[in-house]
């Protein structure tokens, strides 16, 4: 059982710890940046206006390939397939995985 005398010094040390935590600034103003640029505001803005004009909203690969037409019929593809998984060419059910 904890008796009174350390109730209090474990409370004491956790208000000490808890005071270094907020050693900070309120208005954060350690964090501001000084910055220099070398271009000028005109020559951002053409870039900018530049890029607008020319990317693509499209995400790359976005687009469905093209229906290909075949000459075969359904029930040949099946029974090709059939085939194959009879004569080992193609695994089967789970053996596919390995």
């Amino acid at each position: 059982m904890m008796t009174a005398s350390k109730f209090f010094a474990v409370a004491a040390l956790a208000t000490v710890a808890s005071f270094g935590a907020q050693a900070d600034e309120a208005d954060g103003s350690q964090f501001a940046v000084q910055f220099n640029s070398t271009r000028s505001v005109a020559e951002v803005r053409a870039e900018a206006a530049a890029k607008v004009k020319t990317h693509s909203q499209e995400p790359a690969g976005s687009r469905v390939a093209a229906t290909v037409q075949s000459s075969t019929d359904r029930a040949t593809v099946r029974a090709q397939a059939a085939d194959a998984v009879r004569l080992g060419q193609i695994p089967r059910g789970e053996a596919s995985y390995m």
